[in-house]
C-alpha cells in the first residue's frame, strides 16, 4: 500500500508508516492555509485507511470543512491510526465524521489512535467528531494532543459510549486508555489522563460514571472564554442526563453524563450554538452530514 500525497510544492509529508503494527497502520495528514479570503487544504497526505476526500465550504470560504473517513468503519485489535492536522496563520479549518466511530472487541493485541493538532496564531480549528462506540472487550489508547499559538482558537468534542447499549451491551472487559493535552505557546492549558477498564468499580461509582455508559466533554480553548460565557452555557440544559460547565484560564469545560449518546451530543451542539459567535465570530454552521 502506497502513500498518497496531494500538496503545494515544499509541503512534504511531515510523517511516513510505522512497520510493525500487527492490524491497520494508517496515517492522514491535513494542512490548512489562509489564501486572500479563502481557507485552503494546501497538503493532504494518506497513508492505509484513513482519508479525507475533498474541501467543502457550507459556509462561505473563509471556513473549510473536512469529513474524515475511516472506510473500516471501526478500530480493531492492533489497529494504528494517527491523525496529524496543522492550520496555519489566519486559517479557518472544521473537521467532523461522517458517523458514529467504534473500538471493536479484541483478542488480544492493543489498538491505538492518536490525534495531534497544531493551531497557528489568529487561526481556528473546530474537531467535531461523532460519537465513538467503544465495544465490550475492546483494547485501545486514544490520546490527542492539541498545540496553540498565540491567540488560536480550538473547540474540540469527545463523546464515548461504553458497551452497545441499543443491544443490552455492557462494558464488561477490556479497557480504554485517555489523554488528552491543551498547550498554548509551550504552557499547558488543560492534562488529562484516564484509564477506563471493563468491568471496574469506576464504571457505576459516582465518583465515575456513575452507572451511564456515555460520558462526554466540550472544550474550549480560547481568549474570549470569560465567566460570562461560562453563566451563558451553564443556563443551557441536557434535556436527558447531567451536564456541567466549568472555567479555567482561557479554557472553558463542558462534561456530559447520560444514558444514550444523542441527548448529549445535542446538548453539545447548543453549547457549541452559544460558543462558535463569541469565539469565532461566526454563527453556528451544522455539518450537512450530521444530518444523514
Amino acid at each position: 500500500m502506497n502513500a498518497v500525497v496531494d500538496a503545494l510544492p515544499g509541503l512534504e509529508p511531515t510523517f511516513s508508516p510505522q512497520p510493525g503494527a500487527s492490524g491497520w497502520c494508517a496515517e492522514l495528514g491535513l494542512q490548512f492555509a489562509r489564501r486572500g479570503a479563502r481557507t485552503v487544504l494546501v497538503r493532504r497526505h494518506h497513508f492505509g485507511p484513513l482519508r479525507v476526500q475533498k474541501a467543502l465550504y457550507p459556509e462561505g470560504e473563509g471556513v473549510c470543512h473536512g469529513i474524515v473517513l475511516h472506510p473500516p468503519a471501526g478500530i480493531a485489535g492492533g489497529d494504528s491510526l494517527v491523525i496529524d492536522v496543522k492550520v496555519d496563520e489566519g486559517a479557518h479549518a472544521l473537521l467532523t465524521t461522517p458517523g458514529a466511530g467504534k473500538w471493536y472487541r479484541s483478542a488480544g493485541p492493543s489498538a491505538g489512535l492518536t490525534q495531534r493538532i497544531a493551531v497557528a496564531d489568529g487561526a481556528v480549528c473546530e474537531w467535531l467528531p461523532q460519537e465513538t462506540i467503544v465495544f465490550d472487550g475492546a483494547l485501545g489508547t486514544l490520546g490527542t494532543d492539541v498545540t496553540l499559538q498565540g491567540d488560536a482558537r480550538f473547540i474540540g468534542a469527545e463523546m464515548l459510549c461504553f458497551g452497545r447499549t441499543g443491544a443490552g451491551e455492557r462494558f464488561t472487559r477490556g479497557e480504554l486508555a485517555l489523554q488528552t493535552r491543551i498547550c498554548r505557546d509551550g504552557r499547558p492549558v488543560w492534562l488529562e489522563r484516564g484509564r477506563i477498564g471493563g468491568g471496574s468499580a469506576l464504571l457505576d461509582s459516582p465518583v465515575g460514571l456513575a452507572g451511564q455508559p456515555v460520558v462526554g466533554t466540550l472544550l474550549v480553548a480560547a481568549p474570549a472564554c470569560d465567566t460570562a460565557l461560562r453563566d451563558v452555557c451553564r443556563d443551557i440544559v441536557p434535556s436527558v442526563g447531567e451536564g456541567a460547565v466549568t472555567l479555567l484560564p482561557g479554557l472553558l469545560v463542558a462534561r456530559y453524563l447520560g444514558p444514550a449518546c444523542e441527548p448529549g451530543r445535542q446538548w453539545f451542539t447548543r453549547l457549541w450554538g452559544a460558543v462558535r459567535p463569541v469565539v469565532t465570530g461566526l454563527p453556528m454552521c451544522v455539518p450537512r452530514i450530521w444530518n444523514t
